[in-house]
């Protein structure tokens, strides 16, 4: 922005008032104060123009937790229903009622897997439609380490096994138990009807 220049009236109002002001040095010479200073320089613009900037604007959001896959039940959860949607509506709802059930809660892998083949198959071959397979919450592991391991043995494997021969023609459907059958500790099993 440039500079006005002064009115005359100013300019008289200012030597008025250099008149009768009195010195802080005396002894100085006036020659060392320039009574005019020089003219400052424009400074230049510069020629890309500065965008505008909002704080925080390229910072990245915050990484979610390391999770390689979902877990167990939301994965069941998304997984398409192959049953009757009214049934399945009920089943969530815990309203119908297993035909039989199994407890592997403390079992180890090794013999809880032949317990659930025989029990799935006969159950199959009884006729049965639903039953219910407790597996336990499992434990918390007391050193977590660098690599993330579920919870629960068990309860991770149920489904895997579910889903792969000699299980897998017999089963229809498997969804997270209801809270009045046992919650994320147990499944229910749909099963199809033998031909």
């Amino acid at each position: 922005m440039p500079r006005r220049k002064l009115t005359t009236e100013e300019i008289e109002l200012w030597r008025k008032v250099a008149k009768q002001a009195e010195r802080l040095h005396p002894d100085i010479p006036q020659t060392i104060h320039p009574t005019t200073l020089p003219k400052p320089k424009p400074s230049k613009t510069p020629k890309s123009r500065i965008e505008a900037f909002e704080l925080g604007q390229k910072v990245q959001a915050k990484p979610s937790r390391n999770s390689l896959k979902p877990s167990v039940t939301e994965s069941l959860r998304a997984s398409p229903v192959q049953m009757d949607i009214k049934a399945f509506g009920r089943m969530k709802r815990g309203k119908l009622k297993p035909e039989g059930k199994i407890d592997l809660h403390g079992m180890r892998v090794d013999t809880a897997h032949p317990a659930l083949v025989r029990f799935i198959l006969t159950a199959q071959a009884q006729g049965k439609r639903l039953v219910l397979v407790i597996t336990g919450k499992g434990k918390d592991r007391d050193e977590p380490g660098p690599i993330p391991t579920p919870r629960g043995v068990l309860r991770n494997q149920v489904p895997h096994w579910l889903s792969i021969p000699p299980l897998a023609q017999a089963v229809m459907q498997v969804a997270p138990a209801h809270i009045s059958h046992g919650g994320d500790g147990a499944y229910y099993v749909y099963l199809r009807r033998t031909r």
